[in-house]
């Protein structure tokens, strides 16, 4: 794995889900995050999918002519639309796989509102960067409010002595995902400047 991040924001992973939620601002951010991307120049790694969330983003960034690179298990090729209509779409063997690959591929990663495959990425790209294998840039957008009950389970860990009092410091948690490229490359910057964010 690659530990460090590049000196600029090049290509962010973004987790989501593949429905679109009970709440019209988060498709509303999905689009703003997409379109985002493509006037910033910065390439949308995502999970392949043209459904839900994923499909919205991909879309935005596709829409302003930015690149999107999708990454898709072939397994899910029989019950998932993929969107073929993307930059580069890359099948893969199995849902390990994908996550690596993805992981390969990013410079930072953002999670916007999904449901159990945003949570399994989330948490393993987090314990991964526990256990120091990457110190990659990991913003949640707590679009609506979404994340606020994660946080409070996150900080019970702590709080039960299952999870290390620092550990707050491996992700970042912004409100509104206008923020979420320049905390990303924040992050980039004092990573680089010799900051680590890891405890």
């Amino acid at each position: 794995m690659t530990k460090e991040p590049s000196s600029r924001l090049n290509a962010l992973c973004v987790f989501c889900g593949s429905s679109l939620g009970a709440e019209p601002g988060y498709r509303q951010a999905a689009e703003r995050l997409g379109r985002h991307l493509a006037e910033a120049g910065i390439t949308l790694v995502f999970g392949g999918g043209h459904v839900g969330l994923m499909g919205v983003v991909a879309g935005a960034v596709l829409k302003g002519g930015g690149r999107v690179v999708g990454v898709i298990p072939d397994h899910l090729l029989k019950v998932e639309s993929p969107f073929r209509e993307i930059s580069e779409l890359i099948v893969v063997d199995s849902m390990h796989t994908r996550k690596r690959r993805m992981f390969d591929l990013a410079d930072a990663f953002c999670v916007l509102p999904g449901g159990l495959g945003t949570l399994d990425e989330t948490f393993e790209i987090l314990t991964w960067k526990q256990l120091h294998l990457h110190n990659k840039p990991i913003v949640l957008a707590n679009v609506e409010g979404y994340w606020t009950p994660w946080m409070a389970l996150f900080e019970a860990t702590v709080a039960k002595g299952f999870v290390q009092p620092g550990a707050q410091r491996l992700f970042s948690m912004v409100d509104n995902v206008d923020d979420v490229l320049p905390c990303a490359q924040r992050e980039i910057d004092a990573a680089l400047a010799g900051e680590p964010k890891l405890f």
